[in-house]
């Protein structure tokens, strides 16, 4: 198995803040990566380190889509944020993802365009093209900037919580757009507070300010590694379920999110977003 970040003994730290303590694991190439913990744990510094946006304080990691000058990463933040005063329609939002190839002066070539629709097919949204990004719901820029990752030459595509607060219908459309992207051969990164979403995945990161634990989702969510990260009073085993009773669990109507708050103590790996 080809890894597609390496970390060893990391450590990350703001000012005088450890936000990720002294971790040693492995994230395959190829393969969908969930990265969950609760609130704090590290998820997005997480990211932000496989993105070479921030520094490690100690140890060391490795992310060959990056190395020796490769920008081969696309990285789609959950607070992506555009001025609605700006007269940008979808498709232009999404060719921005073609700029760090091209540099900021550089023409659009038929190529780019191709990447730019081809990205849109993905997410579903080719008949929005047209619109301002101000006319869209909440849901549908979501499709938009995880579009406009796509639309960047890359091997490794990074999601900061992608699935959450959206509509089911876009559930699915970044759903299926991510398979895409495995079968097109990359590596795809996402961060979730939703369990039965990391169970689905093909490898999962369990963070609680350190890497609890970073294997198969069968192997990592555990109830002994979720209390470990959650804290037993969050955590409620049965028979054949495992509940977290954490605030980010929460229900809401009409919502994606977090529809499911318990799992399974047996998975199937058949999909990255059960219904």
């Amino acid at each position: 198995m080809k890894p597609a970040v390496v970390a060893k003994d990391l450590v990350i730290a703001y000012a005088n803040a450890v936000a990720l303590d002294r971790s040693t694991f492995m994230i395959p190439q190829g393969q969908v990566t969930a990265i969950i913990g609760p609130n704090g744990s590290g998820k997005s510094t997480l990211l932000n380190a496989i993105a070479g946006l921030v520094k490690p304080t100690a140890g060391s990691i490795e992310v060959p889509a990056r190395a020796a000058g490769a920008h081969r990463i696309a990285y789609v933040m959950q607070t992506t944020k555009i001025n609605d005063t700006l007269p940008v329609t979808v498709a232009e939002v999404v060719t921005m993802g073609r700029y760090a190839r091209l540099g900021a002066y550089k023409w659009i070539r038929a190529e780019d365009r191709q990447a730019v629709r081809a990205a849109m097919e993905r997410t579903g949204i080719v008949d929005l093209g047209s619109r301002h990004l101000a006319e869209l719901s909440g849901g549908q820029r979501q499709r938009v900037f995880v579009a406009q990752g796509m639309a960047q030459d890359h091997d490794v595509l990074l999601l900061d919580e992608p699935l959450t607060g959206i509509d089911i219908t876009t559930a699915q459309a970044i759903d299926d757009a991510i398979h895409a992207e495995i079968d097109r051969g990359c590596s795809v990164i996402l961060t979730t507070h939703d369990l039965s979403e990391a169970q689905v995945a093909d490898y999962v990161v369990l963070l609680s300010g350190r890497v609890v634990a970073a294997g198969a989702p069968e192997d990592v969510l555990t109830p002994k590694h979720l209390a470990e990260a959650y804290g037993p009073a969050l955590l409620h085993v049965s028979e054949d379920r495992i509940f977290l009773d954490d605030a980010a669990h929460l229900p809401v109507d009409e919502r994606h999110v977090h529809r499911e708050r318990s799992i399974h103590t047996e998975t199937s790996h058949s999909d990255v977003h059960p219904d």
